[in-house]
């Protein structure tokens, strides 16, 4: 699915450098090569404040704490995600309340949002999925309409930009009160490690943040606040300083992926193909709206898992992103929730495919996988 040895030949001397020079200095946990990512992610994402942390999970949650939630605030997000969003919510003695997602870009859907609102909801956590952001204005403005926290989850979506209906852009992650995101090896934006970093304009919140990702101290010894130990390693900022630089790069190698996969299996009556929030399919040149982190199509009448078998057995690595949705999870069902409130999130469970996206694919690799697709579709 990804091909990180292939990109670390790219930027072996470079990241063997860094890595020489974290080991020369011994300076392993907030040394200078974190502050040297934290600046340049700022300048990166036009934000005020970044405040690295050990892994994305642990960026929600302490963006959760940084927000004052307190046990029994119900939080909205979506219901077809990874599991750490809502797992971040259970663990603080939140409540978690799953909503549906649009059948198109797989979104939280803002209408499901506003129904979902009661007086005990604080926050809102829309989920930028596969590589493009949820659809922000509606939902900043359900925000602002019942005093509610905004927390954008930007895993998967780091240097995608979301183009308001007034033409201005802004960067995932950078648009709510506070963004959390991970730099997970596989991620568009991945350190060698775990790594998660969080945004936010915010002066007085990023104070709080700043001590809650070091046990709550502003002062050695001193704990101000509950906090947490999840600081972001040396060696792991070392890696994001060389691959920052060229984020925007291996953006623009996945979206010409993404145009190479959108030629080749269009027009076929059994697969849906990726849909932006734009329309513009996120692979014109000028396009920044969309990262493919994954590169999701849905296979419609019954055929997504004879093709997960098919692919397997000719050694094509694919995934299901997401095979059984949140509200279904053992950890995280709720006797209130209804399967007809979740009529999209399972039928995209019983549709979607993920196939291989990264920087290093080329044509001749895309021509493989996408004529067994084909195959398989004319059999």
């Amino acid at each position: 699915m990804v091909d990180l040895q292939g990109q670390y030949q790219s930027i072996e001397k470079e990241v063997n450098e860094r890595f020489s020079e974290v080991l020369s200095g011994a300076s392993f946990i907030n040394g200078p090569q974190v502050h040297e990512f934290q600046k340049s992610l700022e300048e990166y994402l036009g934000v005020k404040h970044v405040i690295p942390c050990a892994n994305g999970t642990d960026a929600l949650q302490i963006a959760m704490m940084g927000l004052g939630l307190q046990p029994g605030d119900e939080v909205i997000t979506a219901d077809f995600t990874f599991a750490a969003t809502v797992e971040v919510i259970a663990l603080l003695g939140l409540t978690p309340v799953l909503v549906d997602v649009l059948p198109d870009t797989f979104m939280i859907d803002p209408k499901a949002v506003e129904k979902a609102i009661t007086s005990k909801t604080k926050a809102i956590v829309p989920v930028h999925l596969f590589g493009q952001c949820a659809p922000m204005e509606p939902l900043m403005a359900l925000a602002e309409q019942h005093g509610l926290f905004v927390i954008e989850d930007n895993a998967q979506a780091i240097g995608a930009t979301f183009t308001a209906t007034d033409g201005t852009k802004k960067m995932a992650g950078s648009m709510g009160h506070v963004g959390a995101t991970s730099f997970f090896p596989s991620k568009n934006l991945g350190c060698y490690g775990d790594g998660g970093a969080l945004f936010t304009n915010d002066d007085a919140l990023a104070h709080t943040l700043r001590g809650i990702v070091n046990h709550g101290m502003y002062e050695r010894y001193h704990h101000d606040v509950v906090g947490v130990n999840s600081r972001l390693d040396s060696l792991q900022a070392a890696v994001l300083n060389t691959k920052l630089p060229k984020l925007d790069g291996y953006n623009a190698a996945r979206r010409q992926a993404a145009k190479a996969y959108n030629m080749a299996l269009a027009g076929q009556k059994d697969l849906e193909l990726p849909t932006t929030v734009n329309g513009c399919e996120g692979i014109c040149e000028s396009c920044d709206c969309h990262v493919f982190h994954q590169y999701t199509l849905k296979v419609l009448n019954g055929k997504r898992d004879g093709l997960v078998a098919h692919l397997a057995a000719l050694q094509i690595p694919c995934g299901v992103y997401y095979p059984i949705p949140l509200h279904r999870q053992k950890a995280y069902n709720r006797p209130d929730y209804k399967e007809s409130d979740f009529k999209v999130t399972n039928e995209l469970s019983e549709q979607v495919i993920s196939l291989p996206m990264h920087t290093e694919l080329d044509a001749e690799q895309i021509k493989f996988i996408t004529q067994s697709i084909l195959d398989y579709l004319k059999a």
